[in-house]
């Protein structure tokens, strides 16, 4: 059963990476009914999409253009599958299970969309908070509150990042930052309602400790990237939601 769980995550994946490549570019999700190769357009046949074994036959080139495929397709297909083996591990063949599972897939299309883009769709975004809302254990109280902290941490962080760190580094361009994104806060009110007040500080502890791993080898390299926060809020949410079972 957990293989055939895995295959699903994997089609799901498969889906998911379609999602994420279309969505951002304005691409019809039904022309062209079929995928294709975002280089030279070509038809992609059934049996070069098959998630993973595809990618490794193909050895990450294009069989039309030769161009390099790139490995976020690979890796999401993969993460996909285990993310709902993990899930049904914990939940079992439930209704329920199928929600997370549901969640936690539009979780991912959000984190690698927001990692390219640095922005994420807003639809996408609400349609994650209402499959969040519907959840039967979902603490609404503890959605608010962490809403609410959120986007009283927006404000604070970004006005001293506007007003006190862009006067004393002099960095003009620090004068029109923002502390988060727009689709932060959203992302904070479903890990409050998924795992309440306790285990939702954990989890944004968590994402905060694995942001600064990139954060910190940006700065050993002299470089300043964008980061983006819903990816770790995503995988802090995972963390504690799968492991609070195994500790």
């Amino acid at each position: 059963m957990g293989f055939n769980i895995f295959v699903v995550g994997l089609i799901l994946g498969s889906f998911a990476n379609m999602l994420i490549y279309r969505l951002p570019h304005g691409v019809s999700l039904f022309r062209p009914a079929r995928s294709v190769c975002p280089q030279c357009k070509a038809t992609i046949p059934w049996y070069e999409n098959i998630p993973l074994v595809s990618y490794i036959y193909l050895k990450g080139i294009c069989s039309s253009c030769d161009t390099k495929i790139s490995t976020s397709y690979f890796f999401v297909e993969l993460l996909s599958g285990i993310l709902a083996v993990l899930l049904w591990h914990k939940l079992g063949s439930s209704f329920e299970f199928v929600l997370v599972l549901l969640l936690f897939e539009l979780l991912l299309i959000l984190s690698v969309i927001d990692i390219y883009h640095l922005a994420v769709p807003d639809y996408m975004l609400i349609l994650a908070v209402v499959v969040a809302f519907v959840l039967p254990e979902f603490d609404y109280i503890a959605a608010l509150s962490f809403a609410g902290g959120g986007f009283l941490l927006e404000l604070f962080v970004t006005y001293y990042i506007q007003n006190i760190k862009a006067k004393l580094t002099k960095n003009k361009q620090l004068q029109t930052a923002r502390a988060m994104g727009e689709g932060d806060i959203p992302i904070f009110a479903i890990i409050g309602g998924v795992l309440g007040s306790t285990l939702g500080l954990v989890a944004i502890t968590v994402g905060a400790f694995v942001a600064l791993v990139p954060s910190v080898i940006a700065t050993i390299y002299g470089k300043k990237p964008q980061i983006p926060f819903i990816p770790y809020l995503v995988v802090g949410l995972f963390v504690v939601y799968v492991g609070v079972d195994i500790l």
